[in-house]
């Protein structure tokens, strides 16, 4: 079982990163009412990465037998798409500059590998998600769609939650090393 305040942050970890799930999904439905395609498929995308990041997180905790109660921040208050991707920057920031650096470095401190190799996956994947809503909410406040190509897919390492879009999967994954053919496509 792993100690205390690894076990709190996990459980946070997990809350944050199911509630990101779910907030990213309806966020793709109401980009995709507004004409918004590809920022929809982002948030599809970005969704399941998250989903990967809580699941790794409770897999951490796979020893415990209780009922817990978890408090974990989130942006609430949805909007149109440019307001659900200032929402979603919001999130993504708040994870890679203040909650996974403490979350880490807990569980560095406390000797937890597992539970720090979860929080290390989250937290480079994060980063890539923060830059990847900045950009799209740079078009869609000029009214734009993000310009992919029809053939450029939104690839999610199922491991890690590392993020990339292009043609292709990289062959091996940069964060976690699961080869190009586990990667998911939206």
């Amino acid at each position: 079982m792993v100690r205390s305040m690894t076990k709190d942050a996990l459980l946070s970890a997990f809350a944050g990163e199911s509630m990101a799930h779910m907030r990213y999904l309806i966020f793709a439905d109401i980009a995709e009412r507004e004409g918004f395609k590809n920022v929809s498929r982002l948030f599809r995308a970005i969704a399941y990465a998250e989903q990967v990041h809580a699941t790794n997180h409770y897999r951490v905790l796979r020893d415990y037998k209780e009922d817990a109660k978890v408090s974990s921040g989130t942006p609430i208050g949805p909007g149109n798409t440019s307001k659900n991707l200032e929402l979603a920057i919001a999130g993504e920031e708040y994870e890679v500059k203040e909650m996974y650096p403490v979350f880490l470095e807990t569980a560095r401190y406390q000797g937890e590998a597992e539970a720090e190799k979860s929080f290390s996956y989250a937290y480079q994947a994060e980063q890539i998600h923060a830059t990847l809503y900045k950009q799209a909410k740079e078009y869609v406040d000029k009214g734009q769609d993000l310009p992919l190509k029809p053939e450029e897919k939104i690839w999610i390492c199922p491991v890690c939650g590392h993020t990339v879009i292009g043609v292709e999967p990289p062959e091996k994954c940069p964060v976690c090393g699961a080869p190009k053919n586990r990667y998911v496509g939206f």
